[in-house]
């Protein structure tokens, strides 16, 4: 009987709430002031890269969940809960790893990890449990996923390519890049099907939310998704090709624009859900938990556990700030090495290349050719220290430009210390790269992300921040071996690190 008059007092209900909405308002604010150039960051991939447009969804879908619960939140009472510091600090270290690491993916989950500690922390147990999966479900707003795209853009050439050989038209695959009589496609990123595959992660998971009761439908379902969504990335590359075999390459470009941009995803997204559609098993009006069982008992002062709140996410910056070494200049350029049995070449490329290290120091490049007449290019780019857009390994940075004539096309051979990749350029113009990157003391290594590792290291514990990236390519050609030729040069190069250390003065 008192629960239920008190259910019907709105004052005394609200009284409740009000103070710890406002201390949760307050670290919220605190939080998205003091971090505000990730969260400002974040944003603008959602705005300026398609693959996270949905994105801009998450916040309004977020909302939307919180607003179907509020009925049954109305019947609990919020109190200040000292565990949910853990998770708060837990985002507060998550963002000291990746501000110290470079990297920007996992700065944006923290912040995201942060948000989530505040509301557990300032209104309880009970709260939060009620709210878990709109908490949860807040991780999509965290721009991720860049991982995937070079093996779905080899997945869905392999998918063309067994279509292709279905139909009966001749076709040949190298890397991501697919020959045939009528014409040279490449299966770029944009073409890789991450966007729907991340896109329909999100999709999927909030249908599995809203529409199933069922953890086995719900698994099910999700397996589903994205298998479709993967499978019909394939026929819709294999599609534009078809096209272009069977009419021209303009009238493929028109079709693939239109089915890409505005009826693929609609459509993968109609056949999903008429699919799951007979297999729902929540009804319309059902409850999303029972307040009896959420009812949450003691907790502790609302302003001491909002002030051990603010004290966590201000430490993170300044540990930073008080931690990392500032980088030791460098001394000069670095000189090209002499390497025994090879010269210094002024033959000319196939095609200009030239890779990427924005905020490098110094970026130096020669060519070396033996008397087995075996050419290759030697590129060195070094850092006084890595930080956000002067990093050894990110987004663009590297052997391909994005913004340039080299494309990634697949891995190639390497030494165990060392990353390899093949990269094509125009008429088809194909290069071995062999990759070595060294921070401070660390041994070369071809990992970004033990690059990461060693970077933050560096940074938080005020070691050698200065690096370098020393890359040896050659081209593929008629007479041309790249392979022979960068493994004929490491040989007589010798240990890549003493090139490195010359490179960065460290000894």
């Amino acid at each position: 009987m008192t629960e239920r008059v008190l259910s019907m007092k709105p004052g005394v209900e609200l009284a409740g709430w009000r103070g710890h909405l406002t201390a949760l308002a307050i670290i919220a604010f605190t939080i998205l002031a003091l971090f505000y150039r990730d969260m400002l960051g974040m944003m603008a991939i959602w705005w300026n890269a398609s693959t996270y447009g949905h994105c801009l969804f998450i916040p309004i879908l977020v909302a939307w969940l919180v607003q179907q619960r509020l009925p049954g939140l109305r019947r609990l009472e919020p109190t200040a809960w000292a565990p949910g510091l853990i998770w708060l600090g837990l985002g507060a270290f998550a963002w000291l790893l990746g501000a110290a690491a470079g990297v920007a993916v996992v700065r944006h989950g923290a912040l995201i990890l942060m948000l989530q500690g505040s509301v557990i922390a300032l209104l309880g147990p009970a709260v939060s449990r009620a709210l878990l999966f709109p908490l949860f479900y807040a991780f999509f707003m965290v721009p991720f996923g860049e991982e995937i795209v070079a093996p779905l853009q080899l997945v869905t050439a392999h998918i063309s390519m067994v279509l292709l050989h279905v139909t009966g038209i001749p076709a040949q695959m190298q890397g991501i890049f697919i020959t045939t009589p009528n014409g040279y496609f490449e299966v770029a990123e944009a073409c890789s099907g991450a966007k729907f595959v991340i896109a329909m992660s999100a999709y999927g998971l909030l249908v599995c939310n809203v529409c199933f009761t069922s953890w086995k439908r719900r698994i099910v379902f999700m397996v589903g998704a994205l298998s479709l969504s993967i499978l019909a990335n394939g026929v819709r590359a294999f599609a534009t090709i078809f096209v272009a075999e069977m009419t021209t390459i303009d009238a493929a470009a028109g079709f693939d624009h239109v089915v890409y941009g505005w009826v693929f995803f609609a459509v993968v997204m109609t056949l999903v859900m008429a699919a799951a559609w007979p297999f729902f098993d929540r009804k319309p009006g059902d409850p999303w938990f029972d307040p009896e069982r959420l009812r949450a008992r003691g907790g502790s002062g609302t302003g001491l556990i909002a002030g051990g709140a603010v004290a966590i996410v201000v430490a993170a910056p300044l540990w930073l700030a008080a931690s990392a070494a500032a980088g030791e200049p460098l001394r000069g350029a670095p000189a090209m090495p002499r390497v025994k049995g090879w010269a210094s070449s002024d033959e000319g490329p196939l095609h200009p290349w030239r890779p990427r290290f924005d905020g490098a120091d110094y970026r130096v490049m020669a060519r070396y050719r033996n008397a087995a007449g075996q050419v290759v290019d030697l590129a060195i780019a070094t850092f006084d220290r890595q930080d956000e857009g002067r990093e050894l390994v990110g987004f663009a940075q590297g052997a391909a430009d994005p913004d340039g004539d080299w494309t990634w096309s697949q891995p190639a051979p390497a030494p165990a210390d060392a990353r390899g990749e093949q990269i094509t350029g125009p008429g088809r113009v194909v290069r071995h790269v062999v990759s070595f990157y060294v921070v401070g003391t660390a041994r070369p290594t071809g990992s970004g992300h033990l690059v990461k590792l060693e970077t933050m290291k560096a940074r938080l514990l005020g070691g050698d921040q200065r690096a370098a990236a020393i890359l040896v390519s050659a081209e593929e050609g008629e007479g041309r071996a790249s392979d022979a030729a960068i493994r004929a040069f490491l040989h007589d190069l010798g240990d890549v690190k003493d090139l490195a250390d010359r490179s960065l003065r460290t000894r």
